[in-house]
């Protein structure tokens, strides 16, 4: 048997400030930069998400992508999609919504979802930017 990646992209938009309170807005502006604007900004987010597993002899599939979609769809576009990840979004109360910060809670949502649908989660990539990028493989080494 032979171990198989699938990759579904989704997409989202949403808007966000990397903001300290603790901290004077000289320093915010100096980690920052445009990312602390008092008036917030907003990305066009692509999510890649990755499963790994043994294809079926039935289907062929690792995990069938329509569900996969939909499992995406249901437990993270739906609670990302067109909010304030600062105010909007319940499992990113009181964090920066850094991207690597949103990635990791990403995982922990779709982590359970996809198991039951008989997958593994490998990898999520999140592109916040054209150029900016984060990827995240469950705390584990990707090599």
């Amino acid at each position: 048997m032979k171990t198989v990646y699938i990759i579904r992209k989704e997409h989202f938009n949403a808007a966000h400030k990397l903001w300290r309170e603790e901290w004077s807005a000289e320093k915010n502006e100096e980690v920052f930069g445009k990312c602390s604007n008092k008036n917030w900004h907003g990305h066009n987010f692509n999510l890649f998400v990755t499963v790994k597993g043994i294809a079926s002899p039935e289907t062929g599939f690792v995990i069938d992508l329509k569900t996969l979609s939909k499992i995406i769809k249901r437990d993270i576009i739906e609670a990302l999609d067109h909010k304030n990840l600062n105010l909007d979004v319940p499992f990113l109360k009181g964090m920066l919504p850094s991207t690597e910060n949103l990635i990791i809670q990403i995982w922990e949502i779709l982590e359970k979802s996809i198991q039951v649908e008989g997958g593994t989660l490998a990898k999520l990539r999140l592109e916040e930017t054209e150029n900016n990028s984060v990827e995240y493989f469950g705390g584990k080494e990707p090599f």
